[in-house]
């Protein structure tokens, strides 16, 4: 069961270097097919989704997810959404994100009965302390796990 005491707590500050051969793996693996874009240029800029690669940096006190207490038989990543105030960021840039569990909250499934969203807000920001991007993950615990052969 999620613990709605969770909502405000931060993660501790995370580095997040935005590389170049990262910028490619990650075109690669979610299969982009044309990467002229990231190869004939010393800065490519990342794609829009890139900053899910977050998650590889974002460990220990960084990460405020497991204040939420959701129950991963029952949970599901139901959104991910990307805000950006600007241009995403190049390769080259170094990023500092800052987590928090912005939201819990219930609704009425028709299924799975009672639904319980959190919500967990990353801001990045450049060295210059200017806000870059925003980053907002959803998960979501049913009432109920899902039953053999539930479609």
């Amino acid at each position: 069961m999620a613990d709605p005491a969770a909502v405000g707590t931060e993660g501790a500050p995370f580095r997040l270097d935005v590389e170049r051969g990262k910028i490619r793996e990650f075109a690669r693996a979610t299969g982009t097919a044309d990467l002229t874009g990231i190869d004939g240029q010393d800065a490519p800029v990342s794609q829009p989704t890139f900053l899910t690669t977050a998650l590889h940096w974002q460990t220990g006190d960084a990460n405020p997810w497991p204040a939420v207490k959701l129950d991963q038989q029952r949970g599901l990543h139901a959104e991910q959404e990307f805000t950006f105030f600007g241009a995403p960021p190049r390769a080259g840039t170094r990023l500092e994100g800052r987590a928090r569990i912005s939201d819990i909250y219930t609704k009425q499934g028709r299924r799975g009965g009672e639904m319980t969203f959190a919500v967990m807000v990353t801001d990045y920001y450049d060295e210059s302390g200017r806000l870059v991007a925003q980053a907002k993950m959803t998960g979501v615990e049913t009432a109920r796990p899902p039953n053999e052969g539930d479609a």
